[in-house]
């Protein structure tokens, strides 16, 4: 049995892409993380034609932002993200996973921006040394950058924009 850590928290599940098959899956580990059943509502996503996404926010325990993404993580096929907002007794996290990548973690402060680590920074200014176009390789790992850049197109086809396809010539 899981034990809970103590404090209510909030946060939000963006199911960017899930094959139909897997829909109901996907609400039954979700249901299964946060202790409660949960019925989903499914759009079509365009960017990926014969996926779909959704999008609800979620209260909870702290923690269950991490049990959330761990549900949801074993399915290759899936692209998703999870956040759980900081409260008075806990740091805020960021959940990313793509098929190519897998997860990405990291920690929030109150306005959603990605906290960097002093050791994580120190550790890149060690790899990369005086080479600038290294340090900024392993900043932009260390923000999940890769991740922002795949996910991109999905969140905002979730916002009813016009996908624009860009195709690289030659």
């Amino acid at each position: 049995m899981q034990t809970r850590a103590t404090g209510a928290a909030r946060g939000v599940v963006f199911i960017h892409s899930s094959p139909k098959a897997m829909c109901p899956h996907v609400e039954w580990a979700i249901g299964r993380a946060l202790g409660e059943a949960r019925v989903v509502d499914w759009l079509d996503q365009p960017v990926l034609r014969g996926t779909f996404r959704a999008e609800f926010a979620w209260t909870g325990h702290v923690g269950d932002g991490a049990r959330l993404a761990s549900a949801l993580r074993g399915w290759d096929e899936l692209r998703f993200e999870v956040t759980e907002e900081p409260s008075a007794s806990s740091d805020g996290g960021r959940w990313m996973h793509t098929p190519m990548l897998g997860v990405f973690y990291a920690q929030v402060d109150s306005i959603g921006n990605t906290v960097v680590p002093e050791d994580r920074i120190r550790y890149a200014m060690e790899i990369a040394g005086t080479d600038a176009i290294e340090l900024q390789r392993e900043l932009r790992l260390a923000l999940g950058q890769a991740w922002d850049d795949e996910l991109e197109a999905f969140r905002h086809a979730a916002d009813h924009a016009p996908v624009i396809w860009l195709h690289q010539v030659g």
